[in-house]
């Protein structure tokens, strides 16, 4: 197996930059961020597994672990799905699970800017529902990147937020406390606002990436209104313009801004992306899709904010 080395992923903390791989299908360029590759590798024989989704081939075996692989062609609609002894498969971890991807060929790594990544016109990408989570300018290509979350979810929808966890939490108390959420998927943004509204938090601003929610913050501080506009950050890490490192170390350098509490909620979370969060300043770092959690940290780091507050109008 190909396996990346680690100073071929590996990007310095807060720059806002992204590692894509390139690959096609049917001649059409793909990308998916390096942070979310494990492996890549010739195809295995996969066992057919009944009752799933068309899109999913099966199972293979590599080493001690049992990996679902997803035919990308066939869930993209491709009229070139059969497996051919060519293609490629891309091994993936995020949301806590590894799966694989056949692809037809794999391109090469590219390193990018946010904000060189547009988010697609909806027109042309299926309406809210795409699977296309941003178009990227790699040299003279345009690449597409897929929304991986979007497409296991679409596959595995129990893999992703549940909003039962909610229910699970027993009755809460109503929190018109401000809190400000970054994430770029269309799909996870209206269920984690269902659900955090479900919680009682009710007073939620959604902003589609970074750079958008910077500028909320930026005009807050010129009207001198912070207070009254933000109590708390989540955000997740990939998101076209500015990504939630990015937006992390902004906030975290920024004298007036430290002190809110600060959520990255992504499903890129690992042992590599928590030690970045953590020099860059994030008061927790949880991964997708533990909603309940989430609501847990939340409730915690608003009571220690507000203790803290009440503490420094008696001095």
């Amino acid at each position: 197996m190909a396996i990346l080395k680690d100073d071929e992923i590996l990007l310095e903390s807060g720059t806002n930059e992204i590692q894509i791989l390139r690959f096609t299908i049917d001649d059409v360029l793909y990308g998916i961020n390096v942070a979310k590759v494990r492996q890549i590798t010739i195809p295995s024989p996969v066992k057919f597994m009944p009752h799933t989704h068309e899109a999913v081939e099966g199972i293979f075996k590599p080493r001690d672990e049992v990996i679902t692989v997803i035919n990308l062609p066939r869930f993209l609609d491709c009229p070139n799905y059969e497996p051919k002894d060519k293609d490629m498969f891309i091994l993936t971890g995020f949301n806590k699970m590894t799966v694989a991807f056949r692809v037809h060929t794999v391109e090469g790594l590219s390193r990018i800017s946010w904000k060189d990544i547009q988010k697609p016109d909806t027109t042309i990408n299926g309406g809210n529902d795409g699977v296309a989570t941003g178009i990227a300018q790699c040299g003279d290509e345009l690449v597409t990147i897929l929304d991986f979350e979007r497409i296991v979810a679409e596959i595995a929808p129990e893999t992703s937020i549940k909003i039962s966890e909610i229910d699970e939490l027993g009755h809460r108390e109503r929190s018109d406390k401000p809190v400000l959420i970054a994430e770029d998927s269309i799909l996870l943004s209206h269920m984690i606002k269902e659900s955090l509204s479900k919680a009682g938090y009710v007073n939620l601003r959604m902003f589609p990436n970074g750079h958008d929610l910077w500028e909320f913050l930026a005009e807050c501080k010129r009207e001198n209104s912070l207070e009254e506009n933000v109590a708390l950050i989540v955000t997740d890490i990939e998101m076209p313009q500015m990504d939630g490192h990015r937006l992390t170390k902004l906030v975290k350098d920024d004298p007036a801004l430290k002190h809110i509490p600060l959520i990255i909620f992504s499903s890129l979370i690992s042992e590599e992306m928590r030690v970045k969060g953590k020099q860059l300043g994030a008061n927790e770092q949880l991964s997708k899709p533990e909603i309940g959690r989430l609501v847990n940290v939340m409730d915690a780091l608003l009571a220690r904010s507000e203790d803290a507050r009440a503490k420094a109008v008696k001095k």
